[in-house]
């Protein structure tokens, strides 16, 4: 069995100091790294949170998923963890189910809330029922295409949303097998690789406008929106837009007027509220000519990466970055008291 490179500083000694009305100051375990095609983008969020909150004074120890950590978690006892583990496993909810059923508090949604968001056809289907708006799509698997035969699908897929389209797989994120074709005779290629990452692929309208991020924090008063995040990738905003410095540009807070900023908040708010969200998260979505926002995904692990759109938003609103990941780690210890 091939062992994943082990995360920088998992190994750092376990160290308790200060206090925070524990007698001393809650120790944070940072999950990152697992074995999904993000595990490089989870261990740099994990690096920065980390980072981010040993300069507030936490204790904390940064963890993989792996053969160690439950009997860690037993003989550690953390006050609470934080998974920012990007792909399967981290955002399908299945570690969270494992956290739920060893006792152990941490930040972020649920394990049913994140089921439902890893799985793009059912987050739109509640979307779609809460009133919010997200491209006209279809949801097909493979298999479907070997039954019928793919041209035929194809023609049909092509005859009934048009062009341009997106195609993705149902799961996933950091836009890994996501392609916009924008001729026919370029969907069997993005098809082909839209399967490399998964089962079933989601096929939707491409919708022209102002693409942006609006993450959301779930504050005393309840969720709010965080300013949101225009991104602008001449070539798209794929795996590489995302990670690699100068490759995309953004603007923080995005060039919006007062009421579009507004509607785009209350959008992701809304979204946040409908899928039952906890804590953050951080909502994708295409602004149109008409003044209509489109949900494309909602986010429950949003990348904290140096390049990530949420610490972007947290910069751009005059928060504290490291305090304010404090106060969801102290959010998430004080719920169980």
């Amino acid at each position: 069995m091939t062992r994943a490179t082990p995360v920088p500083g998992a190994s750092a000694p376990v160290t308790r100091s200060g206090a925070d009305g524990l007698g001393r100051s809650p120790l944070v375990v940072v999950l990152a790294g697992g074995l999904s095609h993000e595990r490089d983008v989870s261990i740099r969020s994990g690096r920065r949170v980390a980072e981010a909150l040993r300069s507030t004074g936490l204790d904390v120890v940064v963890h993989d998923v792996d053969a160690d950590l439950l009997a860690f978690l037993r003989t550690t006892r953390p006050d609470v963890v934080w998974p920012l583990l990007h792909g399967a496993s981290g955002e399908d909810g299945s570690v969270r189910d494992v956290l739920d059923m060893a006792g152990v508090p941490y930040v972020g949604t649920g394990p049913r809330a994140s089921r439902t968001v890893w799985n793009k056809p059912i987050a739109k289907a509640a979307l779609l029922e809460a009133g919010l708006a997200t491209p006209d799509y279809v949801t097909l698997p493979q298999s479907l295409f070997r039954d019928l035969g793919a041209q035929p699908v194809l023609d049909t897929i092509v005859a009934h949303l048009g062009l341009p389209l997106v195609v993705k797989p149902t799961e996933g994120g950091s836009a890994l097998g996501v392609s916009v074709v924008s001729r026919a005779e370029d969907l069997p290629r993005a098809m082909v690789g839209c399967f490399a990452y998964g089962e079933t692929a989601l096929i939707e309208r491409a919708v022209d406008g102002v693409e942006l991020a609006v993450s959301v924090i779930d504050g005393p008063d309840g969720p709010e929106a965080l300013p949101a995040v225009e991104i602008v990738a001449e070539n798209g905003y794929d795996y590489g837009a995302r990670y690699v410095p100068g490759e995309t540009e953004f603007f923080t807070p995005a060039r919006l007027t007062a009421e579009q900023a507004a509607h785009v908040a209350d959008v992701a708010v809304r979204a946040h509220a409908a899928l039952r969200l906890r804590h953050l998260s951080r909502t994708d979505l295409i602004l149109d000519a008409d003044g209509t926002a489109y949900v494309l995904e909602v986010n429950v692990a949003p990348g904290m990466t140096e390049m990530s759109l949420l610490p972007q938003a947290v910069v751009a609103s005059g928060r504290d970055l490291p305090g304010l990941y404090r106060s969801l780690v102290e959010t998430a210890v004080h719920a169980v008291r």
